[in-house]
């Protein structure tokens, strides 16, 4: 069940069909006509994947925090074994990227700085790194009250799509009057909005039970995040990768912005399965403007 955005996806002949991009026959866990997921280790299904074939590829892997999730989850690794297997999947990821295509990795700064090198090295193109403002932890005696998290993107050389974005201006939360004047050009703005800078202030932690599942302690993304990614970054039609499912929030908001996807999950597959067939992923609102 899926309350798409976009009904005209809903045609007969816009049908999901794995073997266009898979190398052999692959049993997913689940299938709809929009996607499918795999109960597995992404190691050993993005090999399977054919090069060059996917559009957007959003990534969200364990942190390495010591956080406790499946019984299939190693989330406390030496730096060295951590960065070695993050540098597996990477590959595995650019290699089935279209040229042009994007790749967005979620994580802490500390990790995505390495990341970032090893994109390089691997001939991608920066665009941006994302500030995803986050005050979710306590301070660190010594150092930075750490307060977000880092969305890199990255292109498979120029992009073949990127669609600006536009966010409402800001208002005061006192008055109710907008916080800035522009220098007095205000009257000169866009009136969709203003572009979306690389530092989002508007990402709301996820906490309430309606966007989450209570069979999964971890935490959840904001559907809000991922619908912005795949906004900007995709077509209706484009196919949209994710390694590392979670909670099925990248699945769930493909299917509602049309567009087709590939999933992998290592623990929690039939929680993912259950949200997306019940409509249980409660969506975060959202005032962005997306241009044509």
């Amino acid at each position: 069940m899926c309350n798409l955005l976009y009904p005209e996806f809903q045609d007969k002949t816009n049908r999901f069909t794995l073997e266009n991009y898979v190398n052999k026959p692959m049993d997913s866990f689940y299938q709809s006509r929009y996607g499918a997921l795999f109960h597995d280790d992404c190691l050993n299904i993005l090999p399977g994947i054919k090069s060059n074939i996917i559009d957007t590829i959003f990534a969200d892997p364990p942190f390495n925090l010591r956080k406790i999730y499946g019984e299939n989850t190693n989330d406390s690794l030496s730096e060295a074994k951590y960065l070695a297997w993050s540098k597996t999947w990477i590959q595995e990821c650019v290699r089935v990227l279209k040229p042009g295509g994007s790749l967005f990795i979620y994580n802490l700064p500390r990790w995505n700085i390495m990341y970032g090198s090893y994109l390089f090295d691997l001939g991608m193109l920066f665009r941006h790194w994302i500030a995803i403002a986050m005050s979710t932890s306590l301070p660190i005696p010594g150092r930075l009250y750490p307060s977000h998290y880092s969305l890199l993107y990255y292109t498979k050389g120029k992009p073949n799509v990127f669609k600006r974005i536009r966010t409402p201006v800001e208002l005061c939360r006192h008055c109710g009057k907008e916080i800035k004047d522009y220098g007095g050009h205000r009257k000169a703005l866009n009136p969709n909005g203003v572009t979306l800078k690389d530092v989002w202030t508007d990402i709301s932690p996820v906490r309430h039970w309606k966007f989450k599942d209570k069979r999964r302690g971890a935490n959840a993304l904001s559907t809000k995040l991922v619908s912005r990614v795949i906004l900007m970054s995709t077509n209706v039609g484009d196919i949209v990768l994710d390694p590392f499912g979670g909670s099925g929030t990248t699945f769930d908001r493909c299917q509602n912005l049309g567009r087709f996807w590939i999933g992998v999950e290592i623990d929690y597959a039939e929680e993912i399965v259950s949200r997306i067939q019940n409509y249980h992923v409660g969506g975060h609102v959202s005032n962005d403007y997306v241009e044509k």
